[in-house]
């Protein structure tokens, strides 16, 4: 496949040189845009686990839905969650409603507790979810992979980048009888990361335990960083 190689040569003013202060000058410069990607397989995840319990009244539906998350959280952090990598992101207790024969009946009490859970192995995830299941879970939220190191790897993409757009520099100044003298201007143009959730809402009957481990494909995921460099021709 044939790509076209698109370069900006202009003509620019420039400060002149102590010995010619005073006497403007123009240089000769190329616009050339460079991408970098990395690409890196996530060593990181997160899963999102919820517990729902149902009562009369409020206090003992709250009661019912520690008893049911308390379990939970001691065997993940046997298995080997440390516990800061626990954290409560929702809870809330809210009186239910059904509508019979046109009519509101209520149902009682609901407690909701959702944590979030940091995963530093991630071929585990399937073993957590496992537990999960097993140990008073009602619903398995969605899974999200990262990089532990994200910041290493953007600094790298963006290296590529520079390194990109120099060298095409190079071959625009080439193709026009010229060669680079020196860098004159880079600008980032921005490096993103997409995410990386995995879709999963599972329903967990409570007297249900999970019968096997689901399987779970991490996948691969790119960073890419893009940069414009002005280079002066010579």
């Amino acid at each position: 496949m044939r790509q076209r190689l698109m370069a900006l040569l202009v003509l620019v003013p420039v400060a002149a040189s102590a010995q010619q202060a005073g006497a403007p000058s123009t240089e000769s410069v190329v616009v050339m845009s460079g991408e970098g990607v990395v690409r890196a397989v996530p060593d990181r995840a997160w899963i999102t686990i919820s517990a729902e319990s149902r009562a009369p009244s409020p206090r003992e539906a709250q009661r019912l839905n520690a008893e049911a998350m308390r379990p939970l959280q001691e065997k993940l952090r046997a298995a080997g969650i440390p516990t800061d990598a626990i954290r409560t992101i929702a809870y809330d207790v809210q009186y239910e409603w059904d509508f019979v024969n046109n009519k509101r009946v209520g149902r009682g009490y609901v407690a909701r507790n959702t944590i979030d859970v940091r995963i530093d192995s991630v071929e585990r995830v399937g073993e957590y979810l496992e537990i999960a299941a097993g140990s008073g879970a009602t619903s398995l939220g969605g899974i999200r992979f990262d990089l532990k190191d994200q910041a290493r790897l953007e600094r790298e993409a963006l290296r590529l980048a520079v390194v990109d757009a120099r060298a095409k520099a190079d071959a625009a100044a080439a193709g026009a009888g010229r060669s680079v003298d020196r860098i004159l201007r880079i600008e980032e143009q921005g490096v993103t990361a997409p995410p990386m959730p995995v879709r999963l809402m599972r329903e967990v009957a409570q007297s249900a335990s999970a019968d096997s481990t689901p399987p779970i494909s991490v996948g691969q995921t790119e960073i890419r960083a893009r940069v414009t460099v002005t280079a002066v021709l010579k």
